[in-house]
């Protein structure tokens, strides 16, 4: 019998407003590609609030930007995302509304809790895409349940898991302190222990596996 592949795990802390986070999703994915038939990547997303303070309205995102950063830095900030996002096969848009994300992480640990890490995933890409390049507002019921339901996920369990009472809220506050010292999202923890903060090249993340699988011994 044919060995089967070792499995690397990913936790990748993030928060759905966080263009980083998508461009990081994107270049791990590139990196993974390049262990086709070496090695199996188990992919957990876990939670991070940029901003938990805000309130469940709906905030229109330049002038989000603008409040936060000023509307000169915010001018820097734009075109280089743009041109960032290209770069990763993306279009970024400003447009549209941001927002709290606590119900958009609740669906996210809900997902991986009953449905797996896969479709975690596939929700994540769903929602990155919807908020980053879509202008879809992240905490809109309609949008998060469309996501879900892109992702193949039950509709009326996901909608569920988005209140405070349902299943993801708990989930949520369990995820919330798993890793400590972190500055910024992403964050990428590869078997438990090895770190990568930032949105870093699929090279920083392909030497980190190969050191890896260097270090485990092989599946039986």
């Amino acid at each position: 019998m044919a060995a089967s592949k070792p499995t690397i795990s990913v936790e990748v802390v993030s928060d759905i407003v966080c263009p980083w986070c998508y461009v990081g999703k994107r270049r791990l994915e590139k990196a993974m590609q390049q262990f086709e038939g070496k090695a199996q990547f188990d992919v957990h997303w876990l939670p991070y609030q940029l901003n938990p303070a805000a309130g469940s309205e709906a905030i229109n995102k330049v002038q989000y930007y603008n409040d936060k950063f000023g509307p000169a830095r915010t001018a820097q900030i734009i075109p280089n995302m743009q041109s960032t996002f290209a770069s990763e096969g993306l279009q970024y848009s400003i447009g549209g509304e941001t927002g709290n994300t606590r119900r958009a992480h609740r669906l996210m640990a809900w997902a991986a809790k009953e449905h797996g890490l896969a479709k975690q995933d596939a929700l994540a890409e769903q929602l990155f895409e919807g908020y980053h390049c879509k202008e879809q507002y992240v905490n809109d019921t309609d949008f998060l349940l469309a996501a879900a339901a892109a992702a193949g996920l039950p509709r009326d369990a996901a909608a569920a898991a988005l209140e405070e009472a349902g299943p993801g809220e708990a989930l949520v506050q369990q995820e919330l302190g798993k890793f400590s010292g972190m500055n910024g999202v992403p964050h990428f923890v590869v078997n438990g222990r090895h770190r990568v903060g930032g949105a870093q090249s699929p090279d920083v993340f392909a030497e980190l596996f190969e050191e890896v699988l260097q270090q485990q011994p092989a599946a039986a």
